[in-house]
């Protein structure tokens, strides 16, 4: 097995978001994939902590601030409804009918 450093160091600092709360009641995070515990944490908080132990596989880090949650940007875009109707006026340039694919033969 491959003697690998972890990716974080003891007395760094990270802004994380809590993914899990483990058996004892830890919050459980990943900083650049390494598992680090966090006590008195929720999960879903979103945290300011300091890392304070590393060992091969996980670390523990501890809470210096709790954080507002930032707001992220829907992947949606917005439309006002102005916008909205410029769309309609466009589309119903076109005539509807009801008799679609009608003056299609029936080959079967």
């Amino acid at each position: 097995m491959e003697n690998q450093e972890a990716p974080v160091k003891e007395g760094e600092t990270y802004e994380v978001f809590i993914r899990s709360v483990g058996e004892k009641g830890d919050g459980i995070t990943k900083v650049n994939g390494f598992v680090l515990f966090v006590p008195e944490v929720r999960k879903g908080d979103y945290v300011k902590i300091k890392i304070t132990k590393v060992l091969t596989k996980f670390g523990f880090a501890k809470v210096l601030e709790k954080l507002e949650k930032p707001v992220r940007k829907s992947k949606f875009m917005e439309v006002n409804p102005d916008e909205m109707a410029e769309d309609v006026e466009e589309e119903s340039k076109y005539e509807e009918t009801e008799d679609f694919g009608a003056d299609f033969e029936d080959d079967d």
